[in-house]
């Protein structure tokens, strides 16, 4: 089941039949993403710039974000 986090600035999807487990997202904002923990983001531990440039990283596409109008 995909799941999605809003901050009000962005939406980040994530598909955890894509997801690969390579970890990027945990190596680079750990203060946002904590498997260990559920809810396992936690979305406004970081700028939405940071996200952005998080989500882009993301070698499986699990992560992907949408801008809110």
């Amino acid at each position: 089941m995909n799941k999605e986090y809003s901050n009000g600035e962005i939406i980040i999807k994530w598909q955890p039949k894509l997801c690969q487990h390579v970890g990027i997202c945990v190596k680079t904002l750990p203060q946002v993403y904590k498997p260990k923990e559920s809810p396992w983001i936690t979305i406004e531990n970081a700028t939405t710039e940071e996200l952005k440039a998080q989500v882009s990283r993301c070698p499986s596409g699990a992560l992907t974000y949408t801008l809110v109008k």
